[in-house]
C-alpha cells in the first residue's frame, strides 16, 4: 500500500500533550515574552511614581417638603443617577479640584473618577494623586464641589419658583383689591343685590385663590435642598499602586507566560516543524526505517542504529549494493551522527564500509569515528603459527660469501611469513640494505645468532584529497573516509550528502544509488521537507525511508 494514500487520509487527533509540547519545545520564546512582560510590570511599580488613590463617598437623595415622611416605593427612582453623575464631573466640579490640588484641569479629570452603582443613590468619588494628602484633598474636594453645584442648582430652581409664586401673588392681590373697592358702601347685607352677590362670591374666590397660592409657596420654601451628603470622607492612609506589588508580580509572570504560549502557537503556525513520525510519513510518503535517539551523553543510541541496519538488510544483503545516500534539509538535523553510526554499526558487523564524506564535513565526522574506535577496538585475525628453525650448531660456519638459502614458505604462508636466519656471527641492532621488506634484526639467544622478522610495509596514502586514505579499522571490519564524489568501490558505499536544498551533489549522488532522508524531530520545517522531497522526484529519485532523530531518551 502506498503510504502516500493513508496518510493524508488518516488524521491524527490533537490532545493536550500535543498542544503543550508546543511552548515547551518554543520554551526560549515563551521565556522571552514573559520576561518582556515582567520588565514591563517591574517599570510600571518601580520606575513609574506611586499613585496613591483616595474615595469619598456621597448618598445622593431627592428634594423633599417634609424629610420626615415617609419615602414612596419609588423613592429610589427620583434621582436620574446619570444625570448626576454628569454634574459630579463637570468643568466647574474639575476647577474646583484643580484649585484645591494645584493640577491641571486635564490632569484632574484624568484622575478623578465617579461610580455610580445601578440601583443605588450612592456615589463614589476616587481621585489618584501623586501624593497621600493630595489624593484625600482631591476626593473630598471633589464631593465637596458636587453637593455646592446641585445645592446651588436646587436653590436657583427655588428662587424661581417663589418668584412666579410671588409675581401670581401679588396679581391675585390686586384683583381682590379691585373688587373690594367696586363693593357698595351701603348695601344692605340682608337682601344684597345681584351685582353685590356677584362681586362678594368674586372676593371670596380671589380669597381662596391667595390663601392656596400662599400656602404652595410656603412649601417651596421650606423644601430641604440638600442634594445629598458625604457619609465617608477620604482620609490617610490610603492604598497606592504599590502595596499589591507581590500579586502584580505573580500576576505580571503568570499573564506573561500566557501571552508566551499564544506567541508560541502563533509561531508554530507560521514556521510548522515535524513533530512526530507521523507527520514526516505524511510529508514524504515513504515508510519510517527507524528513529534514532540520544543517550544521556548526547550521542546517538547504538541499539537504534543497529535496529536501523536492520531495516536496511535489503540494501545491505542484496545483490547490487548501490550508493547509499543519506540526506536532509538543513545542517543540524543530526544527519552526519546518523551517517558515521550507520558506517560504525556495518564496520562492526564485519562490511568493509566506504563513507563519503565533503571536506566542510570531514573535521566533523573524523571525531566521531575516532570515539566509535575507541569503543570498538579493531579485531585483529588470527596468524599462522610457523615452526621455529631448529639452531645451528656451534661447529658449523657459513662462509660469508655464500649466499643464503631461498626461504622455503610454509604451509599457508607467503614471503611475508618467513623468518630467515642469515649466516652472521654477531647481530646487527639496525636493518641494513640487504634486509628484504624491512626486516627488523633482533638478537634471541647468547650465541651469534640472529632472527629476521619481517615486517609488512605499510601502504602510503594516495594522493588526492584530505578523505582520501583515511582508514579506520572497528571491529572485524573497516571504515574507509573517502571523497563524496570519489568513484565506486568494493563493500558498502555510504554518502553523507551536504544540505540537499544548498547543494545538489547529494541529489546527483543519489539518482545513481538509493536515498534515506532525515528529519529531526521538533527541528526539521515541514515546508523544507516537502520542498526536499519535490525536488529528489523531479529529478527521478524516490525517496527509500527516512529516520527520525532528535529524540531523547529519559
Amino acid at each position: 500500500m502506498d503510504v502516500t494514500d493513508v496518510a493524508p487520509a488518516r488524521q491524527r487527533p490533537v490532545g493536550l500533550v500535543e498542544l503543550a509540547r508546543i511552548p515547551v519545545r518554543r520554551w526560549r520564546m515563551v521565556l522571552a515574552t514573559a520576561t518582556l512582560v515582567l520588565l514591563a510590570v517591574l517599570g510600571y511599580l518601580f520606575v513609574l511614581p506611586a499613585t496613591y488613590t483616595a474615595t469619598t463617598a456621597v448618598v445622593v437623595r431627592p428634594v423633599v417638603t417634609d424629610p420626615f415622611s415617609v419615602a414612596s416605593v419609588g423613592a429610589d427612582r427620583a434621582v436620574n443617577m446619570t444625570a448626576e453623575s454628569g454634574i459630579a464631573t463637570s468643568n466647574e466640579v474639575i476647577d474646583k479640584v484643580a484649585g484645591i490640588t494645584r493640577r491641571d484641569p486635564e490632569d484632574v479629570a484624568d484622575a478623578l473618577e465617579v461610580e455610580t452603582p445601578v440601583g443605588g443613590q450612592v456615589m463614589r468619588f476616587n481621585y489618584s494623586g501623586r501624593t497621600e494628602q493630595e489624593a484625600v484633598d482631591g476626593a473630598n474636594g471633589a464631593a465637596e464641589g458636587y453637593l455646592e453645584q446641585r445645592r446651588g442648582i436646587y436653590e436657583n430652581q427655588r428662587a424661581a419658583v417663589l418668584k412666579s409664586y410671588d409675581e401670581t401673588i401679588a396679581v391675585v392681590t390686586a384683583q381682590r383689591t379691585t373688587t373690594q373697592k367696586s363693593l357698595p358702601a351701603n348695601q344692605p347685607s340682608s337682601n344684597p343685590s345681584p351685582r353685590t352677590s356677584a362681586l362678594l362670591d368674586q372676593l371670596r374666590a380671589l380669597n381662596d385663590q391667595l390663601a392656596t397660592l400662599a400656602e404652595q409657596r410656603s412649601k417651596v420654601a421650606s423644601a430641604d435642598l440638600s442634594p445629598g451628603s458625604v457619609t465617608s470622607a477620604a482620609r490617610a492612609p490610603v492604598p497606592s499602586s504599590r502595596d499589591a506589588a507581590p500579586l502584580i508580580l505573580i500576576a505580571g509572570l503568570l499573564g506573561g507566560l500566557l501571552l508566551g504560549g499564544l506567541v508560541a502557537f502563533v509561531r508554530e503556525s507560521l514556521d510548522r516543524r515535524v513533530r512526530t513520525a507521523a507527520e514526516a510519513a505524511s510529508a514524504i510518503g515513504a515508510p519510517l526505517l527507524g528513529t534514532v535517539r540520544r543517550d544521556r551523553s548526547g550521542q546517538p543510541d547504538e541499539a537504534d542504529l543497529r535496529y536501523l541496519a536492520l531495516a536496511l538488510g535489503r540494501w545491505v544483503d542484496g545483490p547490487q549494493r548501490t550508493p547509499l545516500v543519506v540526506l536532509s534539509s538543513a545542517a543540524d538535523e543530526g544527519r552526519e551522527q546518523v551517517t558515521a553510526g550507520l558506517a560504525v554499526v556495518l564496520a562492526a558487523a564485519g562490511h568493509e564500509v566506504r563513507l563519503g564524506v565533503t571536506p566542510e564535513s570531514l573535521d566533523r565526522i573524523r571525531p566521531l569515528m575516532l570515539d566509535a574506535q575507541r569503543r570498538n577496538p579493531p579485531v585483529e585475525p588470527a596468524r599462522t603459527k610457523l615452526p621455529r628453525p631448529r639452531p645451528v650448531p656451534a661447529t658449523t660456519s657459513v662462509p660469508a660469501a655464500t649466499p643464503a638459502p631461498a626461504p622455503t614458505p610454509a604451509a599457508g604462508g607467503g614471503p611475508e611469513d618467513t623468518m630467515v636466519i642469515p649466516a652472521v656471527r654477531k647481530p646487527r641492532p639496525f636493518p641494513t640494505a640487504e634486509a628484504k621488506n624491512g626486516a627488523v634484526y633482533r638478537s634471541t639467544t647468547t650465541d651469534d645468532r640472529t632472527e629476521v622478522i619481517p615486517t609488512t610495509p605499510r601502504p602510503t596514502p594516495a594522493a588526492g584529497s584530505a578523505a582520501d586514505g583515511q582508514e579506520l579499522r572497528i571491529g572485524p571490519g573497516r571504515v574507509r573516509l573517502v571523497d563524496l564524489d570519489a568513484g565506486p568501490g568494493d563493500g558498502l558505499t555510504v554518502l553523507d550528502a551536504p544540505p540537499a536544498l544548498h547543494d545538489e551533489r547529494g541529489v546527483r549522488a543519489a539518482r545513481e544509488g538509493r536515498a534515506v532522508l532525515v528529519a529531526a524531530r521538533d527541528r526539521t520545517r515541514t515546508g523544507q521537507l516537502q520542498q526536499l522531497v519535490e525536488r529528489l522526484r523531479s529529478v527521478g529519485v524516490e525517496p527509500f525511508g527516512f529516520v527520525v532523530t532528535g529524540e531523547g531518551r529519559d
